[in-house]
């Protein structure tokens, strides 16, 4: 088996893609993970999990997939997972040169109709994942609501969709919080977590952000494109706001909040909104926020607030009493998100396309 990643970078669908692959039974399963770059942040992650690993050395997908057709052509897996958009679409395409029987096991962190690019550039993604998805043994998808945008913007049928939940190791995160980490000061304290670029909605945050007591603070984990604008956008604030960059472990700061944002303009199914929910932290969500919706009354009350718009946002930030935790406090995380219970079902998933395709 075949695991592709661009590189070992720290978004949830690498986090995701390395809990599924180092958890699979050896005894039936033999993950071999083939990276375009074998760098970033999860890169000790992945050595430690002791499986086999093939880097290309080439960081573009323009220039890493001829590379890409011809390991897999030596590999000769019996089944390729991927788990990012634009690399789902070349794997479906370069699957009818690949020794067969080959499976393909895609799956769908994003809403693939908000996720591609803009013009001519989103019609030709539309257009190949329309012709080469089909493909596809089986597309997992973390949310209802990315399997009805497959089916409707993709057409895909229903039978081909699969939800399998993220997974989140609730235990392990916990020990890793076992000491909740907090800014000083006397009001109420907001995390929030993502690459800063536009999907992630970090400018309205900013902007909402005014509505909080005049001695909340928030702190921004992540990094990307829009740091500069967002970081000039946050001035007015003054040390009210930090941006703290990449953390590869940020969960003992997560236990430490009063609330974890989630600004989304649109998500699958975002990890760390689950990780925070893991340690104990409530989430304020905006209803865009993907799967978050979907979990409904597994939450207990107070645990998770989707809000409709902008204003309603505002009030849930300025809801928010300071509440220093003086221990970690207990898991909001629903079980069916263990790694156990995920890993299973993955397990159910590419047996069933090895016996059936």
């Amino acid at each position: 088996m075949a695991v592709v990643l661009p590189s070992f970078a720290g978004g949830g669908a690498e986090r995701v893609a390395l809990t599924l692959a180092g958890g699979l039974d050896r005894t039936r399963f033999q993950p071999h993970l083939v990276v375009f770059d074998a760098v970033g942040p999860l890169l000790p992650l992945a050595a430690g999990l002791d499986l086999p690993i093939t880097a290309l050395g080439r960081p573009r997908l323009s220039r890493a997939w001829p590379h890409l057709a011809r390991t897999l052509r030596r590999l000769a897996p019996a089944v390729v997972y991927s788990t990012l958009g634009y690399v789902n679409l070349v794997l479906a395409a370069l699957l009818p040169v690949l020794p067969g029987p080959c499976r393909l096991i895609l799956r769908e962190a994003n809403l693939p109709s908000r996720s591609r690019g803009p013009g001519v550039k989103g019609w030709l993604q539309r257009a190949g994942a329309r012709h080469c998805y089909p493909r596809a043994a089986r597309i997992l998808c973390p949310s209802a609501a990315i399997a009805a945008d497959l089916h409707c913007d993709v057409g895909l049928p229903p039978e081909r969709l699969v939800l399998l939940p993220n997974p989140v190791d609730a235990a392990g995160l916990r020990r890793a919080a076992a000491q909740p980490r907090r800014v000083p000061g006397p009001g109420p304290r907001f995390v929030a977590a993502g690459r800063l670029t536009r999907q992630k909605g970090f400018d309205r945050l900013l902007r909402w952000l005014g509505s909080a007591q005049a001695d909340a603070h928030l702190t921004i984990f992540g990094d990307g494109s829009e740091r500069a604008a967002l970081v000039a956008r946050a001035a007015p604030f003054g040390d009210r706001v930090r941006f703290a960059g990449h953390v590869t472990e940020p969960w003992a700061d997560y236990a430490g909040a009063d609330a974890f944002l989630m600004p989304s303009r649109w998500e699958g199914m975002p990890n760390a909104a689950l990780e925070a929910l893991a340690v104990g932290t409530p989430v304020i969500a905006t209803a865009a926020s993907g799967g978050l919706a979907e979990l409904g009354a597994e939450i207990a009350a107070g645990g998770l607030t989707l809000a409709a718009d902008g204003r309603a946002f505002a009030r849930a930030l300025a809801a928010v009493p300071a509440r220093p935790p003086a221990t970690l406090r207990p898991s909001l995380l629903p079980e069916r998100f263990a790694p156990q219970h995920v890993i299973a079902s993955f397990e159910a998933i590419l047996a069933a396309a090895l016996r059936h395709g």
